[in-house]
């Protein structure tokens, strides 16, 4: 009896996993092969090379950081305040948060992942933009208010310092009041 072929999407989030842990050097086909229990022969059905697995792997990172937290957002609805926060809590959950941390650190070494990720943030911002824009016309208090709200929702996990008589919770509960100029 023939064995199915080990899917696709797999090999993809068996990269994802190794890329979110030990970076892009580490997401070898001999070592995903070893990780999902198959020979490396079923990898070549799908991908023509490594840099194949690399690009796809890419793209599913994108699609699932924008795309997909941009529909949920979309149906889920809400104000300006509630799809901003929404947003950031999809983008950046422990899983997604470990990815796009480790594409940052590739983006350093490799230009084609950091023109990706500009992308990537640019729609990113884009959209903190139109939840922005009805509240604040002027394009360098705008701008600004993007940029200190995405800032927040990236770096907010990896700031590990104490708020004295504070949690982080209210820290950030108040930082966004103040984004969305609330008092």
């Amino acid at each position: 009896m023939a064995r199915a072929r080990t899917p696709r999407a797999a090999w993809i989030d068996a990269g994802l996993s190794v890329l979110a842990a030990r970076g892009p050097d580490a997401v070898r086909v001999e070592a995903l092969a070893a990780q999902l229990g198959v020979t490396k022969g079923g990898f070549y059905g799908y991908f023509d090379d490594r840099r194949a697995l690399l690009e796809e792997m890419l793209d599913t990172w994108e699609r699932r950081c924008i795309d997909e937290v941009l529909d949920r957002v979309e149906q889920e609805g809400g104000d300006a305040r509630t799809r901003a926060r929404r947003a950031g809590e999809l983008t950046f959950t422990p899983e997604l948060l470990t990815l796009d941390l480790a594409v940052r650190e590739w983006a350093r070494r490799d230009e084609g992942v950091a023109e990706r990720l500009r992308r990537v943030d640019d729609q990113r911002l884009g959209f903190l933009r139109t939840q922005f824009a009805d509240r604040f016309t002027d394009p360098v208090e705008l701008e600004t208010r993007c940029l200190l709200a995405f800032c927040t929702a990236i770096a907010s996990d990896l700031i590990l310092a104490g708020h004295p008589g504070q949690t982080r919770e209210e820290v950030v509960d108040r930082a966004e009041a103040l984004l969305f100029g609330g008092s």
